[in-house]
């Protein structure tokens, strides 16, 4: 596929705008650019490559023309509007999390299992931006140690959520400041200087939805069905970039500084980590920036052959845009 005809669906969104900038930041090769969004961005225009790009609205035959159709607008368009991409021809990357289980359709991270990518019948699922920047970490070292069992804590950024729940942040610290009544209405709680052990819905099973999709999408993606993994998903009051406290039990003993030289070598992934300097990944540092990044790599004394690690990424970027791009790249060969 050369110079593809490339649509990007939702974008007028976060992750829709953050699709756009990498497409020309990485000057991925393309005939023409089309940017679908719903009736309410009918109107909206953005500058690409020297050019200004009409939105336009998403309908049926938005995809005539289509190649690549990069999907950033939620699980019920993508429902219904991936499958007539396809249709049309196009190859969907889909950022939500519409078909990320179904088994026909690979869920790709291209650091980890790129090859995935050549099996699709016409959609291909991005993961969910958490799993992202914690695979990228786990497979070199499930490669060189075999792991055994994981344990993720998450601390996640509102951007995750959208647009509104950044600008209900900004507000509630407006009125916190000001001394006006807080009004709640994208969390279930006020979020501005609190933390909220709540991400998507609560299951049968006592967990969210964002803490099984981390659980079922990292065995997915790894190759791994069995893979003992558990995790706890934390809203917390930052503007961009998710956090996670990742404990790896290994079949063997994995001495810090050997897994800190196979990170060093992996794809992806930047070692930020030395604690008597204050260095350690930061998500104020990380916006705008590719890189999963891995500090705070220490022995857990309190279990067999076990390590703590501290990952830090651009929910935004790699968590979703970047990685999506990178997908198409793949298409391209």
């Amino acid at each position: 596929m050369k110079e593809p005809r490339v649509a990007i669906v939702g974008a007028t969104g976060m992750v829709g705008q953050e699709m756009r900038k990498v497409v020309e930041q990485r000057d991925f090769p393309l005939e023409s650019l089309k940017l679908l969004a719903s009736e309410r961005s009918r109107g909206q225009s953005f500058d690409f490559r020297g050019e200004t790009i009409d939105v336009e609205v998403l309908d049926e035959g938005s995809f005539n023309d289509v190649n690549i159709a990069l999907f950033s607008a939620g699980a019920s368009i993508s429902k219904k509007f991936a499958p007539i991409a396809a249709g049309a021809g196009a190859v969907v990357i889909d950022n939500s999390s519409a078909f990320r289980m179904d088994p026909a359709v690979p869920l790709v991270v291209p650091e980890v299992n790129a090859g995935e990518a050549r099996k699709h019948i016409g959609i291909i699922a991005n993961p969910n931006c958490s799993t992202i920047q914690l695979v990228v970490v786990l497979d070199p070292l499930h490669r060189e140690f075999t792991i055994r069992r994981v344990v993720i804590s998450t601390y996640q950024s509102v951007s995750g959520t959208g647009k509104e729940a950044v600008e209900e942040l900004r507000q509630q610290i407006r009125d916190i400041e000001e001394g006006r009544r807080v009004a709640v209405d994208v969390y279930p709680h006020q979020i501005a200087y609190n933390v909220l052990p709540h991400i998507d819905v609560f299951l049968d099973n006592d967990y969210t939805k964002e803490e099984m999709k981390m659980v079922d999408e990292t065995r997915k993606i790894m190759g791994e069905p069995d893979l003992p993994v558990t995790a706890t998903a934390v809203r917390v009051p930052v503007f961009v970039g998710h956090s996670e406290s990742v404990n790896i039990q290994f079949a063997k003993p994995v001495e810090p500084a050997e897994a800190r030289e196979v990170l060093s070598a992996a794809p992806g992934v930047e070692i930020i980590d030395d604690p008597a300097k204050n260095l350690y990944p930061l998500a104020t540092d990380c916006e705008g920036k590719d890189p999963s990044y891995v500090g705070r790599i220490r022995k857990d004394d309190s279990a067999e052959n076990a390590l703590n690690l501290w990952i830090v990424s651009d929910n935004l970027r790699k968590g979703a845009a970047l990685n999506a791009v990178q997908i198409a790249e793949l298409l391209l060969g």
